[in-house]
């Protein structure tokens, strides 16, 4: 509805062009938006106060000109031009009643478009480093993440989804001597455990493989292992549990060798990895790549990002480090992107992925980290700019961790102290279309408390059992006209539709009518939560029409009209719940 008074509008536009009243280069897309208050009509635009100064005449005389210059349309009932040159639509009931046909027709692609004219995205997201299980804020980022792919998808961009693999560095070392010091426990060894190091039962799971399976070929004296270690933090300020786990990295290399510290390191990053891609497909989220960070030191792409930044005079070395320059781009202070002792570091492989994005042809480039890293986006913006690259094709959205509750009582979460719920926990417990659906309701940058009671409870109060039950309601409907030997083969075209006069069949053609407008603006704003919304809204008219009146009534033209809506106000409810990853059941 909103695309065909659009192309009215343009039609306006191009007559008045060739009568001479307006010289434009290129007519401009008309802003149209729906009117808050429907005295005002059923959309309104601004496009004669936009172009007033360039016609060199009033925005009201505009207004009118582009009015009189309309085609005639058996949607619109009459244009109204209001304040300073509005131009309001109000349209036909005839044109509320055609979209109920035009829904049944298109079925799963109603509320689909072609705005992103098949333009190459790439959206990266959740990106755990791989030092153990999915936890709970997690999800938030995997959901939020997810919906923002598929909908990007559903109005016509051609979308890469994609995981960044930190199967290198620190971390990595930290897990993976972690996982030969519990090793070396179940081999017989006394040890006190690294302060610093992983502490889950994971860790526990994974050395029990390692023991299982190769007994104590890894097998070296504990004695032997934290000899010349730096004092661990003793908790009164004493020691230094940073020096402690590196020298305890060290001694896991030098005494294992290549090889075997390659095979300990190895099985935990591909335990843990193999783990979260399976937790992910449980919870409906794929993706086209998983990149690996390691690939980029092998492939010469972080040497290579390092030597543009060298070509085009943004590094200095200094105290044996090379560093970024990146106060020439506002940055706080420098960043070290080779160490002192020859190693890059992360904020260089950083650049050099980026880098690779925009090499790869992608016109837009999203990533979905965690609030915790707001500090980060200018320097890797800077980066780009440094090496030359348009920084306005990267997109950092930030979303803040979700804080579970349950039973009112806030739940502790900590990877390294492997104190935390899991995301397939959570989907375990509360199930995986409340989990995704209650993700997706607040802004990704506004805190979310998520309730698992809440989420569990089969009531008006939770939002997915709300909406859910709505498209179930439908259903049940079908099921009584059955079960009753009414036939239910609604008439094709717009036929008896005229019988819905009642408000809440009103306000059901109208809402269903907004679906592909919501659907548009939460794609491009990368806002899913105004489907959410949306859907809530929807729900509530439907459940308030199914208790006002009954749908099996006797008179057959007036059966008619309400199946045929309700049918259309189900399957929109089925595509917006497809497109948030969630189910439409129907029997609840």
């Amino acid at each position: 509805m909103k695309q065909d008074i659009i192309e009215l509008i343009r039609d306006a536009l191009g007559r008045l062009v060739a009568d001479g009243t307006l010289t434009l280069e290129a007519l401009p897309e008309p802003q149209l938006d729906r009117t808050r208050d429907p005295a005002h009509g059923d959309f309104a635009t601004n496009i004669a106060m936009v172009l007033a100064k360039q016609a060199r005449t009033k925005p009201r005389d505009l207004a009118q000109r582009l009015v009189e210059a309309l085609p005639t349309s058996a949607a619109v009932a009459r244009v109204e031009i209001a304040g300073p040159g509005f131009i309001n639509f109000f349209l036909t009931e005839a044109a509320y009643h055609a979209l109920v046909p035009q829904i049944m027709t298109a079925g799963p692609d109603y509320g689909r478009s072609q705005v992103g004219a098949g333009r190459r995205v790439q959206v990266e997201f959740v990106s755990a480093n791989p030092t153990g299980p999915l936890h709970v804020g997690h999800g938030r980022g995997a959901a939020y993440g997810s919906v923002v792919a598929d909908l990007l998808a559903a109005v016509g961009f051609d979308v890469h989804r994609e995981y960044y693999v930190n199967d290198a560095g620190r971390q990595m070392d930290i897990l993976g001597t972690s996982v030969w010091l519990r090793y070396l426990e179940l081999c017989g060894e006394e040890l006190t455990f690294p302060s610093n190091g992983y502490k889950g039962d994971y860790v526990w799971d994974i050395a029990a493989t390692l023991h299982r399976e190769h007994g104590d070929a890894y097998r070296v004296a504990a004695d032997a292992v934290f000899a010349g270690v730096a004092a661990d933090d003793d908790g009164a300020g004493g020691g230094d549990k940073e020096a402690h786990i590196d020298d305890l990295i060290a001694a896991a290399k030098r005494l294992l060798g290549d090889n075997r510290y390659r095979f300990v390191f190895e099985l935990g990053l591909n335990t843990i990895l193999d783990d979260i891609r399976d937790d992910l497909a449980g919870f409906g989220v794929d993706y086209q790549e998983w990149y690996s960070e390691r690939t980029l030191t092998e492939s010469g792409a972080v040497n290579k990002a390092i030597e543009r930044l060298r070509a085009s005079g943004h590094v200095y070395e200094q105290n044996g480090a090379l560093w970024f320059r990146s106060t020439d781009f506002g940055d706080e202070k420098d960043r070290v992107v080779v160490r002192d002792n020859g190693q890059t570091t992360y904020f260089a492989s950083d650049i050099a992925y980026h880098m690779d994005k925009l090499e790869r042809g992608f016109e837009r480039v999203i990533d979905i980290w965690g609030a915790d890293h707001h500090g980060y986006v200018p320097r890797v913006k800077a980066a780009l700019e440094a090496l030359g690259d348009d920084a306005s094709r990267l997109e950092v959205l930030l979303v803040q961790f979700a804080i579970l509750y349950r039973g009112g009582e806030k739940a502790q979460m900590s990877t390294r102290s492997g104190e935390f719920v899991t995301l397939r926990q959570l989907r375990e417990e509360v199930g995986r279309d409340a989990a995704r659906f209650f993700y997706v309701m607040r802004r990704c940058e506004q805190h979310l408390d998520f309730d698992l009671d809440l989420a569990k409870s089969e009531s008006s109060d939770n939002p997915v059992y709300y909406v859910q039950y709505a498209h179930a309601r439908v259903c049940s409907v079908l099921r009584q006209a059955a079960e009753r030997g009414i036939v239910v083969e609604p008439s094709a075209g717009t036929t008896h539709l005229d019988r819905l006069v009642e408000p809440q069949e009103q306000a059901l053609l109208r809402s269903i009518g907004r679906y592909p407008e919501v659907v548009e603006g939460a794609a491009l704003k990368a806002e899913p939560h105004q489907l959410t919304h949306y859907l809530r809204d929807l729900a509530n008219e439907l459940h308030t029409y199914y208790n006002a009146h009954q749908f099996l009534v006797d008179d057959a033209a007036l059966r008619d009209a309400r199946i045929k809506l309700i049918l259309a106000v189900r399957q929109v409810l089925r595509n917006g719940l497809g497109l948030l990853g969630v189910s439409a059941p129907e029997n609840m």
